[in-house]
């Protein structure tokens, strides 16, 4: 039998004030991310298994809303006195020392395994969905991908090193 919501506020109450004080830092961040966790709880308690471990889904409630806070954050101004110097995020990067060129001149596979998922950040079963195979064949384009890239560079390195002597 489930205990009453009071009881689980109770018992858990200070974990989750822990998980919230560890993702966010003390102060009115993690404290709102304690009342939005038990708000969510309260809302999903009817629905909620009989046998579910309740600290533990407790804990990953509060780790979502500690998340959604992270991202609020970014999304809130702040006043300065300066205005930071930040670059475009939708510019084109500089191709130092031809690293695009590189990257372009791989196969489309290793090409689009590296795109997705070291500068799109997607898992490798993402990844591994956009291109219609499996999350091994993935990880394993992206580390040849990886390796060939490498070697350009130290190739270069090299070469650099010899000019200059």
């Amino acid at each position: 039998m489930k205990e009453p919501f009071e009881r689980a506020v109770s018992t858990h109450g200070a974990t989750v004030l822990r998980v919230c004080r560890a993702s966010l830092g003390v102060g009115p961040d993690a404290d709102d991310a304690w009342s939005e966790t038990f708000l969510a709880a309260l809302r999903a308690w009817p629905d909620l298994a009989d046998d579910t471990n309740v600290e533990a889904w407790l804990v990953r409630v509060a780790q979502r809303k500690a998340i959604d806070i992270i991202r609020g954050r970014q999304r809130r101004a702040f006043p300065t006195d300066a205005i930071p110097e930040t670059p475009d995020p939708h510019a084109v990067p500089s191709d130092r020392a031809g690293v695009w060129d590189a990257v372009a001149r791989l196969p489309d596979r290793q090409r689009f395994a590296i795109a997705y998922h070291y500068i799109g950040g997607l898992p490798h079963a993402e990844t591994a969905e956009l291109l219609g195979s499996t999350p091994d064949a993935v990880r394993r384009a992206a580390a040849d991908g990886m390796k060939t890239l490498r070697r350009v560079y130290i190739d270069a390195d090299d070469q650099r090193g010899h000019e200059l002597l």
